[in-house]
């Protein structure tokens, strides 16, 4: 690659944003650093998800990266120096962070796509979404202890949760690679499509989940989540308070009338 390409890659957006009808589709475009993280990168990255959170429009979140690469992880020149005394402080205003440790989520569903190396924080991405595709060929590594810092961007909380404790450790106390099979057997990823189908694949679910009722959605979503962070009880007592409340709405009328005709919903979110 010649410097000028370098140069122009380097002066392009570190994230492309482009809708595709109701599906936000969010690109990590860093891709002759092999989409590593800058602090540019995060910045962009957490506009995105805050404006898939705020925009009505918008139901789904599509989550993939330009180039042979997911992600090689953090590029600790540009983002070690940035780390002060109480972290590192990355997210502008409007923006959400992607990893969700800071106790806000972004309130709709993220679907992500991988190919070729996906590294710590990208890793922590996958298990920061809700459905993960990867292409077979995709290799995966939390390599924070090889570098002398730990995972901060939720592998701790979420990948014994997700994998279980014993695989968790093997991965994240060793810094090991493992490949795309071992991900689909943990759990991290949910499907393995051929290389260079994990785009089209990871779309087409996003459009599938953009297509429901939205607000159904989210709630189903937020009560997953608030059973997670804080226990069955807590969820079970949502449960029949939301039921009433999407009852209610005219999404759960037109659901309704739809089963009875036995057509397709065109849901419009309230």
């Amino acid at each position: 690659m010649s410097s000028e390409s370098t140069e122009s890659d380097e002066a392009s957006p570190r994230i492309t944003v482009e809708r595709d009808g109701q599906v936000l589709l969010i690109g990590l475009n860093r891709p002759a650093k092999r989409n590593a993280a800058d602090f540019r990168l995060l910045q962009e990255l957490a506009s995105a998800y805050g404006e898939l959170d705020r925009n009505p429009d918008l139901r789904a979140g599509f989550v993939f990266a330009h180039g042979d690469h997911f992600t090689g992880g953090l590029d600790l020149a540009d983002v070690g120096p940035r780390i002060g005394p109480e972290g590192l402080d990355m997210i502008p205003d409007g923006g959400i962070n992607p990893w969700a440790v800071d106790g806000r989520a972004v309130s709709k569903p993220v679907v992500i796509a991988v190919q070729g190396m996906c590294l710590t924080l990208g890793i922590e991405l996958v298990l920061a979404s809700d459905i993960a595709v990867a292409a077979e060929t995709a290799t995966f590594s939390q390599i924070e202890v090889s570098r002398g810092i730990l995972p901060f961007g939720g592998a701790t909380i979420r990948l014994p949760r997700t994998v279980g404790w014993g695989n968790a450790m093997r991965w994240m106390l060793t810094g090991d690679s493992f490949d795309a099979a071992e991900a689909l057997r943990i759990g991290l990823v949910q499907e393995l499509v051929p290389h260079g189908e994990q785009h089209a694949r990871g779309l087409e679910l996003a459009r599938r989940i953009a297509a429901q009722a939205p607000l159904a959605v989210q709630a189903t979503l937020a009560n997953a989540r608030l059973a997670v962070r804080e226990g069955d009880a807590a969820a079970e007592a949502r449960l029949q308070p939301e039921l009433v409340r999407l009852a209610a709405t005219e999404d759960a009328r037109l659901g309704m009338e739809s089963f009875v005709a036995r057509t397709a919903a065109t849901f419009v979110g309230r």
